[in-house]
């Protein structure tokens, strides 16, 4: 299908009378920049098709009006299936979106999912340790990560390094934030990540080869080349490949990846595209500090350890391995309908040896005592545990969508079904450390013996989890300016354990209203939802009905210069219902507690983004938010997650010089804090971190048509800041360098 992305028709004094009256002055400052900076060329009228599904974009525009296809080095993306998948500017779906360009991964360098989460607006990250992090929004946890659409979902303990993920395998990061049921199935109504592979869409030989180094000795060296396989390149081959190697500025801690990616494009037919392809990544981490390091002595003043101080032995390690292999099937019709057919199998796994230390330390003596102080039988300062987990997951999607006429309008459907069958297996062996054990902290210096696992007692953890789900949404013409989408999702979710098997049924309904205020802002309002099945049971023994999300959200949005820039601010509010509440009783037979579902979770907020191209050399990413969780009692929902929080990033080329690139960026949050308990049952403490920013920055040098140099500083005021917020700390990065060459050909 394609369509015409709306044009720009504005003038600067237009735009000055838009900033007069409308309230929204921040949001349309970088509008009154742009059309200040712009050419005269980009206000000419030029036409963009979505020329395959996977929405890579064609630009043509006579040769003198000096417009390129700046899509590749745009930070905007004009064309998405987000939200819906139907085919959209973003300035029509109605919920909030942030896409994530490869140029905008490549300037910041941000070469992992973790990293590009960090740097989306309205994202919040929650660090365990060196290699265990979790990404929230809007005060809630993500728990789906897709694929070309396809998702995983797990809980915080099947995170098998999903967010390590090595962006140099995708064209570009999606994030929807909200509920997201529609494409989802369940999970909570925080965001839904999705990572849109690369693809073989070059009929010659191309490619680009880049060399890092960078701070605590990191190498990086990544290939990406493009060929045609065939005489008429109607078949064509990508393949990326990759190595790195650093250490850290923690003592001990080094990791290394390797990632490789194929894929092969065929036109079967003018209107048939099939797509096959591998993935493999793997990482392994050297002595990975689990748990950071303890916070507290026992008189409640801090322990101020190293930001480089280690609490891991040698002998411990983290690797992971990702193997993925997928197909993709699409078909176009003359009449504006298409089919798309994606299908996966991954594997994941995880083997590790590790060791915490916790609790409180006596100042003079260096002795601990438990963390744990409500626990009589559970004396321990730490542990080690040997962990293993295999995650197998097997998807296939299959949906379709085109164009429909309705009472003398034009509309646009799609419906689709899907199967995913997600299967994890957790293999666990633990020790306690006792104080004894221990010894004094105070001269500890990370050298612990390994246990002996053998006699250890040891647990196992599987389920199998299958969604079979079926839906559908529709774009409705209500009239010329006036837009509604309607869709539901029906699933069926059933998960087997060990002991157990519960089943449960849900249609998942999404609306969203769009008004086309003029040919360059609109309005929308919308209702998205989301459940999320839950193990506890009321007072029959019956699981609890899943957990509902609500997202109820409204605002305002627009594009400018054909999609090249955009901009939007909203209000949203969440509510999750049947949340389960103890009843303080016990069921009947049975020492397990009894619950009833009640409304629980309340999350309100506020969020704005402004993206893309302020003029033809001038790109810019900032987006903020704003927002307040609280459960039914007024009680903070996970105070160590900021509340405001902003992401500023910009590459300016010179005019004057035009191989020069220069730019930065700058990441604030507000202050934070988590009530841990005290020891002996002395109440509670309070750990927090004070508000602090972040200043990056970076320099790019044409040196030739095909030779570029780069550079990278990343905390330029070397900010000491906590990224935990508990009884441990888990210090950020200090400030850190990268250089890297890049040839492109």
């Amino acid at each position: 299908m394609s369509f015409d992305v709306k044009c720009v028709r504005e003038t600067a004094v237009h735009t000055a009378a838009l900033v007069q009256h409308n309230p929204l002055r921040l949001s349309l400052l970088a509008v009154v920049i742009a059309a200040s900076f712009s050419n005269p060329a980009r206000a000419a009228e030029t036409t963009t098709s979505a020329a395959t599904d996977n929405q890579t974009m064609l630009v043509s525009a006579s040769e003198d009006s000096g417009v390129a296809d700046t899509t590749k080095t745009d930070y905007s993306v004009p064309v998405t299936r987000a939200g819906t998948k139907l085919t959209s500017t973003l300035r029509d779906i109605p919920q909030s979106v942030s896409i994530i360009s490869q140029q905008r991964m490549e300037d910041q360098q941000l070469q992992s999912l973790g990293q590009v989460l960090s740097n989306t607006t309205g994202i919040q990250q929650n660090v365990a340790d060196m290699d265990r992090r979790t990404y929230y929004s809007r005060g809630f946890l993500i728990d789906n990560y897709m694929v070309d659409g396809i998702p995983t979902v797990f809980a915080s303990r099947w995170n098998l390094g999903d967010a390590q993920s090595d962006t140099a395998l995708y064209e570009r990061i999606e994030v929807v934030r909200g509920a997201t049921g529609l494409m989802t199935g369940p999970g909570n109504p925080s965001a839904a990540i999705n990572m849109v592979r690369k693809h073989a869409d070059s009929r010659d030989f191309t490619g680009n080869i880049s060399a890092s180094y960078g701070s605590w000795d990191k190498q990086r060296y990544v290939a990406d080349l493009s060929a045609p396989l065939s005489a008429s390149g109607n078949v064509r081959g990508r393949l990326v490949a990759g190595f790195q190697d650093n250490n850290s500025f923690i003592e001990r801690y080094g990791a290394k990846k390797q990632f490789v990616y194929g894929v092969v494009d065929a036109d079967l037919t003018d209107s048939t595209t099939l797509s096959v392809g591998y993935e493999f990544q793997k990482i392994n981490a050297d002595s990975p500090m689990w748990n950071g390091a303890p916070r507290w002595y026992t008189d409640g003043s801090q322990i101020h350890s190293r930001r480089g101080f280690n609490t891991a032995p040698d002998w411990t390690y983290n690797d992971k391995e990702s193997k993925k292999i997928f197909v993709n099937l699409k078909q176009n019709f003359d009449n504006g309908w298409n089919i798309t057919l994606n299908g996966t199998h991954n594997e994941m796994t995880m083997d590790s040896k590790m060791m915490y230390v916790s609790g409180y330390f006596d100042k003079n003596t260096g002795i601990g005592i438990n963390e744990y102080p409500a626990s009589s039988n559970y004396d321990a300062v730490g542990g080690t545990g040997y962990n293993t987990a295999k995650r197998k997951v097997d998807g296939l999607d299959a949906f379709s969508s085109g164009p429909y006429e309705l009472f003398g309008r034009q509309h646009e459907l799609m419906t689709g079904i899907s199967y995913n069958r997600q299967e994890n297996n957790y293999y666990s062996a633990f020790e306690n450390i006792s104080p004894d054990m221990l010894g004094n902290y105070n001269n500890y210096t990370g050298q612990f013996r390994e246990t002996d696992w053998s006699p250890r007692t040891k647990s196992t953890d599987s389920n199998i989890t299958r969604q079979k789900s079926a839906y559908l949404a529709t774009r409705i013409s209500l009239a010329d300016p006036l837009h509604l989408i309607l869709g539901a999702r029906y699933t069926n979710w059933n998960r087997t354990t060990m002991t157990d098997e519960m089943e449960k049924n849900n249609i998942t309904p999404y609306g969203g209203l769009i008004y086309d205020i003029n040919q360059n802002w609109s309005a929308y309002a919308s209702y998205t939802s989301v459940f999320q099945p839950q193990d506890y049971r009321d007072s029959n023994g019956n699981y609890l009905s899943p957990v509902i999300g609500k997202n109820y959200e409204a605002g305002i949005k627009s594009d400018w210069f054909n999609s090249r820039l955009t901009t939007s601010v909203s209000v949203f509010r969440a509510e999750l219902d049947n949340v389960a509440q103890s009843t303080g009783r016990v069921i009947a037979g049975t020492t397990e507690t009894a619950y009833i579902g009640q409304s629980g979770t309340v999350s309100r907020g506020i969020e704005f983004e402004i993206n893309g191209a302020l003029t033809d050399n001038w790109q810019m990413t900032f987006g903020g938010t704003r927002y307040i969780a609280e459960q039914r009692d007024g009680e903070t929902v996970n105070p160590q997650l900021p509340r405001t929080s902003f992401n500023l990033f910009t590459s300016y080329r010179l005019p004057m010089v035009q191989d020069l690139t220069l730019g930065g960026g700058v990441n604030w949050q507000t202050h934070v804090w988590q009530d841990v308990g005290a020891p002996a049952g002395n109440g509670t403490w309070r750990a927090t971190q004070g508000s602090y920013a972040l200043v990056n920055l970076f320099a790019r040098y044409q040196v030739t048509k095909n030779l570029s140099l780069q550079g990278n500083l990343n905390n330029l005021f070397d900010k000491e800041y906590d990224t935990n917020v508990g009884t441990s700390i888990v210090y950020g990065e200090p400030r850190n360098f990268t250089v890297t060459a890049s040839y492109n050909f």
